[in-house]
């Protein structure tokens, strides 16, 4: 009973953080941009779901379509926010000397900034959004599953393969898919490499603005919340590999599990310790992250 419990808290856990590990890994392998605004886009895409929630939906939209409108606005919000943030950092900076750097300081800046701005302009008072997937639980094999839990996974695995899909059936994708795999190839074949990171940015955007809406069904959104999301989700990026899906998928998996032992035997209070120390390990062994595809040409 005590291992289907922590192992389904692992899988809910893995589902919110690894939208956003994926995303990190897909703006780098792609832009070369290690983008620590996500916790910007967090915050924003959380308030504007409560916005929506409590000034729109409640008043103008019907009960039984409440709940996708509030997390359709969250994604489409999230969506907002990346490009916001592709038009202040990427696109003035990316052809600029030491990149990397650069914009990573600018991205970590505007997660910074956009906290203060969440603070004066929505107080330190946490907000809440509804419960939009419901009271109801389910028992299977003698395991109570409850509404946010199946909500959470469901959703996170649907958006994941909504991505992999128009990543591989649209022209767009196929763009982004070529600048993962050799952006300097790809440059050279006339792929537009600013409009390319409007897509990109707006694409993970929305993955985090998922990830906010998800999140919030279990925790408060506040002007500082998106540091906690950004942290785990770089942190899970770099476990399983920059650049890589598949091992953001797989480290978001051994993270949760983590995260779960650590909750249930020794306290929330030691979750980030205990996972930190996990990701030491990884990358004493495996320096490259688990799956250990970090593009060469990003190193240069």
């Amino acid at each position: 009973m005590d291992i289907a419990f922590i192992l389904v808290n692992a899988i809910t856990v893995a589902a919110i953080y690894g939208l956003i590990a994926v995303a990190v890994s897909i703006t780098w392998s792609s832009l070369g941009l290690i983008n620590l605004a996500y916790g910007f886009v967090y915050s924003f895409a959380g308030y504007a779901a409560w916005l929506v929630a409590t000034y729109v939906a409640k008043q103008y939209i019907g009960v039984p379509l409440q709940p996708l409108f509030i997390a359709a606005s969250g994604i489409v919000a999230g969506a907002i926010g990346g490009i916001l943030v592709c038009l202040v950092v990427f696109i003035p900076l990316h052809d600029k000397p030491s990149f990397t750097t650069r914009g990573m300081i600018a991205t970590l800046a505007i997660s910074l900034i956009g906290s203060q701005i969440f603070l004066m302009a929505f107080g330190p008072t946490a907000k809440a959004l509804p419960e939009i997937f419901g009271r109801w639980r389910v028992k299977v094999f003698d395991i109570n599953l409850t509404a946010d839990k199946i909500g959470i996974v469901v959703c996170s695995l649907l958006m994941l393969a909504i991505v992999v899909m128009w990543m591989r059936s649209s022209r767009r994708g196929l763009e982004i898919r070529a600048m993962m795999m050799n952006p300097h190839a790809a440059s050279i074949v006339g792929i537009g490499i600013r409009r390319t990171g409007i897509y990109v940015m707006g694409l993970t955007g929305a993955m985090a603005g998922l990830a906010a809406v998800l999140l919030s069904q279990t925790y408060y959104i506040a002007p500082f919340s998106g540091l906690t999301p950004l942290i785990k989700g770089v942190s899970i990026a770099l476990c399983g590999g920059l650049g890589s899906v598949q091992g953001a998928v797989i480290a978001a998996i051994l993270l949760g599990i983590v995260e779960a032992l650590t909750n249930k035997y020794l306290g929330g209070q030691y979750v980030l310790m205990t996972q930190f120390l996990f990701i030491i390990l990884v990358l004493i062994v495996r320096p490259r992250g688990i799956a250990g595809l970090l593009d060469k040409a990003r190193e240069q």
